[in-house]
């Protein structure tokens, strides 16, 4: 699919998502994965010497898709699903954990913090103002409503020291940074780091650098806007679609920012009129990225999470007649 040498994003894919979304880096397989919200799919790939990807396997799911995460201790993913969290096996069986949105919304985006608990965002079906919120999965099982009144509740990302964690608010296109408490994973003194402007595009999926500089997809903005931690803008990166929706450093040496794009909303004739738009990109940069950080549930909690699966899959339930 061409060269990368010239620094121009060079297309990973063929196929033509309808949100793509979610990207990251999973150490433990050396796999890139990412989802269609729309098309409700989970794909896993693998990358090649030289960038390109391979696909390993894509998975169907009965509800939208937003969000994913490895687990620490688990062979699966951890999912934000339709209105909660869901457990991915490696087999393609999945098990609701949790329900905590309202209905009339879905979960969008989400990232695991530096202790292992997992948050998850959530917009409204209809996208309205404050219709949007940010939850917290601990890892005994345990949610929590972090953050109301959001909008389009989207990208994720703490400093390199825990120390700061970033939300994307795609409504009113602005970047919040908080202070955060990394023992009891709890946000404080929430201010605006960056407001993007409407006719450049709305900030969307993101991801934080192994020194600490924010890497913000532009949905209808056409690439990547990289922010020092203070949020001046220090480099734009141009990618052939104009929604482009997420991005993670990936590749064994995590140099190369792999780009998410979408076509939400077209006809099949947009889509065969522009087919550029909706694929995976990737971009040679002068960073090193850092890989997904995690979920790490608690022991005994979690081998109830999987012996229900287990049992449901098998059709027992562990009672004896």
């Amino acid at each position: 699919m061409g060269s990368d040498r010239d620094g121009k994003a060079v297309a990973c894919t063929a196929e033509q998502t309808q949100l793509g979304e979610g990207v990251r880096w999973d150490d433990r397989r050396a796999e890139l994965l990412r989802v269609d919200i729309l098309a409700q799919r989970v794909y896993r790939d693998r990358v090649h010497d030289d960038g390109a990807l391979v696909s390993v396997r894509t998975y169907q799911l009965p509800w939208p898709v937003g969000m994913i995460a490895p687990i620490d201790g688990d062979d699966g993913w951890l999912l934000g699903a339709g209105r909660g969290f869901v457990h991915l096996a490696p087999d393609g069986t999945h098990r609701s954990i949790a329900d905590v949105s309202p209905p009339g919304t879905r979960m969008n985006d989400g990232a695991c913090d530096p202790r292992g608990r997992f948050w998850g965002g959530t917009l409204a079906d209809d996208h309205h103002e404050g219709g949007g919120a940010l939850y917290q999965l601990e890892r005994d099982g345990r949610t929590e409503l972090m953050l109301g009144d959001l909008t389009i509740s989207n990208g994720l990302g703490w400093s390199p020291d825990g120390g700061t964690m970033y939300v994307v608010d795609s409504g009113p296109r602005v970047i919040h940074a908080f202070a955060f408490d990394v023992e009891r994973g709890a946000i404080a003194d929430g201010r605006i780091l960056v407001t993007v402007p409407e006719h450049v595009g709305a900030p969307d999926g993101m991801t934080v650098d192994a020194a600490g500089d924010l890497w913000v997809a532009i949905y209808g903005g056409a690439g990547v806007h990289r922010y020092s931690p203070d949020g001046v803008l220090r480099q734009v990166l141009s990618v052939p679609a104009q929604q482009s929706t997420c991005c993670a450093f990936g590749g064994p040496d995590l140099r190369r920012l792999y780009v998410t794009t979408a076509t939400e909303r077209w006809t099949d004739e947009q889509r065969r009129a522009d087919p550029a738009a909706g694929l995976v990109y990737r971009l040679d940069t002068d960073a090193t990225g850092r890989a997904a950080a995690p979920f790490r549930p608690e022991p005994v909690w979690w081998s109830t999470v999987v012996d229900s699966e287990h049992r449901r899959e098998s059709g027992t339930d562990g009672r004896q007649g």
